[in-house]
């Protein structure tokens, strides 16, 4: 059984509660230039990063044409083990994206679910979000491709990068990784440029802009696994979570956050990953705030945006003193993190090992119930 990488896993934990705080303050503060996390967006593009290599560690010999009988994975059985790791949390999110929608408190009925927007049509947004597929846009909303739950457009970019990797990416040749990352990282700092920064591919008016976003990471990820580069830094996690930090919090630099944002993407992040692949485990405090952030990350990241819509209804109405504004965005910070912990230990955790458990004796599945080395 291979290792699992903790440092990867507490890194991904850092990017996710930086988004979080990114988040709640996108709302007080508009202006980006004066956001104090005004680059965690690119938290989105470290996150295909991990996903690329990750893929590679975890399936790279099970999915290749030499791979044992014993260990070999079919082309379905993969899928099926990504559908596991990623839908049960899809799912709750859009049941609660869909509540926070409609009850919204400081949003009157005939904005949510009245005059404005037919039942019909939330119940195809719904359903087509529920399949994380782009819909229609909502009222009350900033014209995302999925406005019940808006992060999920990245999940979107994760299932057609688990798609591509499947059918070709385990079997691409280093060389032609290289190219493919050649010419994605051209389109990736072409994007940049033409944006200003990397904030796009989230609503239609830039739609197109997420597939440039997932090419260049999820393939480099991939590669670097393939070249075998392993970095070694002492007390990695710590310094490279406080590295994505200073990332995400640098100065805005006006038009040219498009170059900085893309040369993050092009060459930090893939640093980042290096010197963090070659840790495995960690002792310690350290190690435990780092295995606890990673196994929260992703409930984290995927459940958050809808309890963000109502802060943002309740802000832009109440207009609350610095006071209670402190108050409530602190409430809102760590409710959401102890409400994806606790769906974490009793609804994703459960259901996913059921799951395996129920899929391992489907025939020609070879489908086991041993964890991931990483999490993506």
């Amino acid at each position: 059984m291979k290792s699992h990488l903790e440092v990867l896993d507490g890194l991904r934990g850092t990017a996710a509660l930086s988004v979080l705080l990114f988040h709640i303050t996108e709302i007080t503060s508009p202006d980006i230039a004066h956001n104090p996390l005004r680059h965690a967006h690119l938290a989105v593009d470290f996150f295909f990063a991990l996903s690329g290599f990750v893929l590679g560690y975890a399936y790279d010999a099970r999915l290749s044409d030499s791979a044992a009988p014993a260990s070999r994975l079919t082309l379905k059985a993969f899928y099926l083990r990504r559908l596991i790791r990623l839908h049960p949390m899809v799912l709750v999110s859009m049941v609660v994206g869909l509540l926070g929608y409609v009850f919204d408190p400081y949003v009157s009925s005939d904005q949510a679910i009245g005059v404005k927007v037919s039942a019909g049509l939330l119940l195809l947004v719904f359903a087509l979000n529920l399949l994380l597929l782009p819909a229609p846009i909502l009222p009350n909303r900033f014209g995302e491709t999925h406005s019940i739950n808006p992060p999920s457009w990245t999940l979107f970019q994760e299932y057609l990068a688990n798609v591509v990797y499947g059918l070709v990416g385990a079997r691409l040749s280093n060389r032609a990784l290289g190219v493919v990352c050649a010419a994605s990282a051209c389109a990736l700092l072409l994007t940049a440029l033409h944006f200003g920064n990397l904030s796009a591919g989230w609503a239609w008016a830039n739609f197109w802009a997420a597939f440039v976003r997932l090419a260049y990471p999820v393939f480099a990820g991939l590669l670097l696994y393939r070249l075998n580069l392993r970095g070694r830094l002492p007390h990695a996690y710590l310094w490279l979570s406080l590295l994505l930090v200073a990332v995400f919090a640098a100065p805005s630099m006006g038009r040219g956050d498009g170059l900085f944002e893309a040369l993050c993407v092009i060459i930090v992040f893939p640093v980042t990953i290096w010197l963090a692949a070659g840790m495995s485990q960690i002792n310690g405090l350290s190690g435990r705030l780092s295995r606890f952030t990673g196994r929260l990350s992703y409930p984290l990241y995927i459940i958050h945006y809808p309890a963000i819509y109502v802060f943002a209804h309740w802000y832009w109405r109440t207009k609350p003193s610095t006071s209670q504004l402190w108050l409530v965005s602190a409430s809102l910070y760590f409710g959401v993190v102890l409400v994806a912990w606790l769906l974490l230990k009793h609804y994703d955790e459960p259901l996913r090992a059921w799951l395996t458990r129920k899929t391992a004796s489907w025939p020609d599945e070879r489908l086991t119930t041993r964890a991931e080395p990483a999490r993506s």
